[in-house]
């Protein structure tokens, strides 16, 4: 059982969804971005998304495009990510990490490389947006052996024809995009979002978390009432890209947690 299984166990038991945030590593420094890693649990977060600054994201809108800069401006490589992971794991064995980004570092770093420091490090699974089910092969099969969890995306437009090859060799939980675009962008509709996650778990006994289009407590309450746990990356990063305090970023995380927790 991995960290991330054992999260969802324990939310289960209390009756409540998790809340899962969003930061970017290294944004905009090392220091202020493991001062806010640190700091997450305490907010309420359940599960923390680390993202991997890239040159090319995407899948990223206009927010977390440029906070990826901020971060590669500041130094930040995978291997300061990881080294920034391995910190937070001295003070905190429990919290799960979930390191999000593409494959293009990973690959460069080498696999086997990569996998034993991300074991080390505490990384508890990965969400790799450019690596398709076709390409299982290449991380997801050798994450798995190394007990990481591989986390899949499911969006509006994965069909009944498509869902079952998502799903395939997915562990930890599903990440549905609950709207069609870039991160950032749009507002999710709860009613046509939760007949989605109804489908998706007819086919499979994974957690459901809602990401994409979740900016506000009353959104997160909304979202976790219809789904496993709602996620919430651009309006936390946003409140980075202001300039705005570690202090006053993890109130607002905590408006967040509390709003998916009352679900």
């Amino acid at each position: 059982m991995t960290r991330i299984d054992a999260k969802f166990a324990e939310l289960k038991a209390a009756g409540k969804s998790a809340f899962v945030s969003y930061i970017m590593a290294g944004d905009p420094d090392y220091d202020t971005s493991l001062e806010l890693v640190k700091g997450l649990p305490d907010a309420g977060v359940d599960i923390i998304e680390l993202g991997l600054p890239f040159t090319d994201p995407m899948a990223d809108g206009p927010t977390i495009q440029v906070a990826g800069q901020r971060a590669l401006d500041a130094g930040m490589t995978l291997k300061k990510t990881l080294k920034l992971a391995s910190e937070f794991r001295k003070t905190n064995n429990t919290t799960p990490i979930v390191l999000m980004g593409y494959y293009n570092p990973i690959h460069s770093m080498g696999v086997d490389d990569f996998l034993a420091k991300a074991t080390a490090a505490g990384i508890d699974g990965l969400i790799i947006v450019d690596l398709p089910p076709e390409e299982d092969a290449e991380l997801c099969i050798p994450a798995q052996a190394a007990d990481i969890n591989f986390i899949r995306l499911a969006t509006p437009t994965t069909d009944a024809k498509r869902l079952p090859k998502v799903l395939q060799n997915t562990s930890g939980f599903i990440y549905y995009v609950a709207i069609n675009g870039i991160t950032g962008s749009g507002s999710a509709d709860v009613a046509v979002v939760g007949a989605q996650v109804a489908r998706i778990k007819q086919s499979t006994d994974l957690p459901v978390c809602i990401g994409f289009g979740i900016t506000t407590p009353d959104a997160a309450a909304e979202m976790a009432a219809v789904a496993d746990g709602a996620v919430v990356g651009s309006a936390i990063v946003a409140k980075i890209g202001a300039g705005e305090s570690p202090k006053e970023i993890l109130a607002f995380v905590k408006t967040l947690a509390d709003g998916a927790h009352r679900s």
